[in-house]
């Protein structure tokens, strides 16, 4: 599989042998500095490398002027139609910006705004929907994976054709097999790198579920190179699933944590143990995997790859590191006595 191109993307590099990077989106209004900032922030304290804003009008402009200063994460301007309000964007700081080149009227409009963007050095994602699609396109295929795929190309094709190659490509369906099946075909056809999403995927567990299984799929198979979980509420929630995806592929070194489903064997309430460590560990950084288990006839074994755990007991539970009972303590005392622990390893770590 061939590398992809490098788009910088501010001080976060997209493609080549960089890092999967994270992205979320802000859902205040983007006029409103406070709460945006604010919004960014939270953002940021997540975990998350870049974040996209909605520019619509020039009390958008006003407010982005002092954002783009703000904000540590690079910020992208997400632009619908107006192709003027993209090039003041990217003359404002803005890291990159978000459109469709079909959606922003004449070619000419285009060719203008790519000598804008390349003189500011700022690169432009290409996001092609399911549901937007030129009429050409889907009459010519229907809203599938091929129409997605050629879309995204005869975009890219017109960036080119006026010499701008500093592209990022997406191709979201809110159908998790059509919108792997045209991120595997545009990934074998290009080398622009590939910005993966389920677009409208829901909320809570439904919209979580979706993603991780149409992003989690697609990493596996070493395609995409920056995600966004797309989530309908607090976007912060976007930013901790995509980090966690992450985590899990072995993609990002990251503290984890593992448990047992339970079952009649257990003896302790598992489940608030899990929720005290899970706090415990919340802002820990270090690449750390730290295991709660039910049954210490299994725990150990079964989670000895994990640095450090918890095993319950009937009355008395066990502490074990990499599957070696270090003490065993009272049930009373598993957190307080795991905490030592770790903070003593965090500490020696930090």
């Amino acid at each position: 599989m061939r590398e992809k191109r490098k788009v910088a993307v501010g001080r976060v590099i997209i493609g080549g042998d960089a890092k999967v990077s994270v992205q979320s989106m802000t859902n205040t209004a983007t006029a409103d500095f406070d709460s945006t900032l604010s919004q960014i922030r939270e953002l940021e304290r997540v975990g998350c490398d870049i974040i996209r804003l909605a520019v619509c009008n020039n009390d958008d402009l006003a407010s982005c002027r002092k954002l783009v200063k703000e904000a540590k994460a690079p910020l992208v301007a997400d632009i619908q139609f107006d192709w003027k309000l993209a090039a003041a964007c990217s003359e404002l700081g803005f890291k990159k910006v978000r459109f469709n080149p079909g959606n922003i009227g004449s070619n000419e409009n285009v060719r203008k705004l790519t000598e804008v963007c390349k003189a500011n050095g700022t690169p432009i994602r290409i996001g092609v929907n399911g549901g937007s699609l030129q009429k050409d396109i889907e009459l010519k295929y229907g809203r599938t994976a091929e129409g997605l795929c050629e879309s995204a190309l005869c975009h890219a094709a017109l960036l080119e054709k006026f010499g701008f190659y500093d592209i990022v490509l997406s191709v979201k369906s809110s159908n998790v097999k059509t919108c792997t099946q045209a991120y595997r075909l545009l990934n074998e056809k290009c080398d622009y790198p590939l910005h993966l999403g389920i677009t409208e995927s829901g909320a809570k567990l439904a919209g979580i579920v979706k993603s991780s299984i149409g992003i989690g799929s697609l990493l596996l198979d070493g395609i995409g190179n920056t995600i966004r979980v797309s989530l309908t509420g607090n976007p912060v929630q976007e930013a901790e699933v995509a980090n966690k995806i992450l985590g899990a592929l072995g993609l990002k070194k990251n503290c984890e944590i593992i448990s047992c489903p339970t079952c009649s064997r257990c003896k302790v309430n598992l489940s608030a143990i899990y929720d005290e460590v899970e706090a415990m560990l919340e802002n820990v950084a270090l690449p750390l995997k730290v295991a709660v288990m039910g049954c210490v006839v299994n725990g150990p074994g079964e989670a000895a790859e994990a640095d450090f755990g918890v095993a319950g007991g009937e009355g008395k539970s066990v502490i074990f590191s990499r599957g070696k009972i270090l003490k065993t303590v009272s049930n009373e005392n598993i957190v307080a006595e795991l905490k030592k622990l770790l903070d003593e390893h965090i500490s020696e770590n930090s």
